[in-house]
C-alpha cells in the first residue's frame, strides 16, 4: 500500500482569479484517486465537476494517511530563514497580497495552509521511517519546490520536500537521501537548500531554463563547496517527450542513485510536463510519469527498501493533472 495524505484545507489557500495554482487542482486529484478506485473514502469535494475518463483499477492501492497536522515553525526554519517565515506570516495576516515579482499570490489563511502542506509532508515522513507504509504521497498546495531559504516565489511559500528531508535527518537519523524532481520547471529551491550538502543528492529533470521559468538549472551547476558533485540537472528542449525523458533515466538518473546509494528517495512530483499543460512546452504522456516511477521503485527497492516519498509540485491542466496523479500512483505501488 502507499500511504496517501491530503487535506481539504488545502483550497483555503487562496490565489487569484485565473491563477494556474487554483484550488480546483486539489479537487482535482481528490476526484481522480477515487475515480480509479485508488481510494475507498468519501469524496470531499462531492459537487466538483471533472469529466477524468480513468479506469477504474481492481484494488484499492492507497492507504489514507488522515488529516495532517500543520508543521511546527521550528521544522520550518530548519530550511527558511526567520525573516522570510514572518514575511510570509505577516502578509497573510494583513489580509494577503502578491509575494516575489507578482506571481505568489496569498490570502489571509496561506500561512496557515502553507504550515499544513509541510506538515502533510512530514506525515509521510513518519509513515514510511516508522515502517507503516513502504512509500508515500503527498497531495499538497501550496507547491514548494521554487521556495529558497530567504524567498518565496513561483506559487511557493515553504519547501515542503526540503523541509521533510531535513525532518527526516534530524528525526529519524536517515542520512543519504536522493530527490528526484521531474517538474517541468527547475527545483531552483530545493538546490539552493542542498547546493553544498553532499548527504542529499538533488536531481532535476525540466524544461531548458534559456527556454522556462525559473530560468536556472543549467547543466554546469554541480553544487558547491562539498556539495559540489551532488546536484545533476538534466535540462531538456522544447519539444521532448516520452522517449528523451525515459532515456535520461536510464541512462543518467538510474547511474547517480546506484552511485549516491541513498537511504531514502523523495520525489518532487510536477505533472506540468505533460503535453496538455499550459505552462510548458514539453510533451510528456501520463504514461511516461507511471513509467518514469516504476524506474524510480525499482531504485529504491536495490537501494533503501523500496523507501519514497512523493510530494506534489505542479501542474495546471486538471484532467491531465488528475490522470497522471493516478498514473504516477499506480507506478509507485507496483
Amino acid at each position: 500500500m502507499v500511504g496517501f495524505c491530503s487535506s481539504a484545507r488545502f483550497v483555503e489557500h487562496k490565489t487569484a482569479r485565473r491563477h494556474p495554482e487554483r484550488p480546483d487542482r486539489i479537487r482535482a486529484i481528490h476526484r481522480a484517486v477515487r475515480v480509479a478506485g485508488l481510494l475507498d473514502s468519501p469524496d470531499p469535494f462531492p459537487d466538483f465537476q471533472l469529466d477524468l475518463q480513468l479506469n477504474r483499477q481492481s484494488q484499492h492501492v492507497l492507504r489514507d494517511l488522515g488529516e495532517p497536522e500543520p508543521a511546527g515553525v521550528d521544522r520550518v526554519l530548519a530550511v527558511h530563514s526567520p525573516a522570510h517565515v514572518e514575511y510570509v506570516r505577516h502578509v497573510c495576516e494583513l489580509g494577503g497580497g502578491v509575494l516575489d515579482q507578482g506571481d505568489t499570490p496569498v490570502g489571509p489563511e496561506s500561512y496557515e495552509i502553507a504550515l499544513l502542506a509541510a506538515g502533510a509532508v512530514l506525515r509521510c515522513c513518519d509513515a514510511v521511517a516508522s515502517g507503516e507504509v513502504k512509500r508515500a504521497f503527498a497531495a499538497v498546495r501550496p507547491p514548494g519546490h521554487h521556495a529558497e531559504p530567504a524567498r518565496p516565489m513561483g506559487f511557493c511559500l515553504f519547501a515542503n520536500l526540503s523541509i521533510g528531508a531535513r525532518y527526516l535527518q534530524q528525526a529519524h537519523g536517515v542520512g543519504r537521501i536522493a530527490v528526484v524532481d521531474f517538474d517541468v520547471h527547475h527545483g531552483n529551491g530545493t538546490q539552493a537548500v542542498f547546493e553544498s550538502d553532499r548527504t542529499v543528492l538533488f536531481i532535476s529533470l525540466h524544461q531548458h531554463p534559456a527556454t522556462c521559468f525559473p530560468r536556472s538549472g543549467y547543466e554546469w551547476e554541480l553544487g558547491t563547496g562539498p556539495g559540489e558533485g551532488y546536484t545533476l540537472n538534466i535540462p531538456f528542449q522544447p519539444g521532448a517527450g516520452d522517449a528523451e525523458y525515459l532515456e535520461a533515466v536510464d541512462s543518467r538518473v538510474l547511474p547517480a542513485l546506484d552511485e549516491f546509494r541513498p537511504e531514502l528517495i523523495m520525489i518532487s512530483a510536477g505533472f506540468d510536463a505533460h503535453h496538455d499543460d499550459p505552462l510548458a512546452q514539453i510533451d510528456l504522456s501520463e504514461e511516461a510519469f507511471e513509467l518514469m516511477t516504476r524506474r524510480l521503485a525499482a531504485s529504491a527497492d536495490r537501494h533503501c527498501g523500496g523507501k519514497i516519498i512523493s510530494v506534489l509540485e505542479g501542474g495546471y491542466d486538471l484532467r491531465a493533472l488528475g490522470r497522471s496523479v493516478v498514473r504516477h500512483l499506480i507506478g509507485l505501488a507496483r
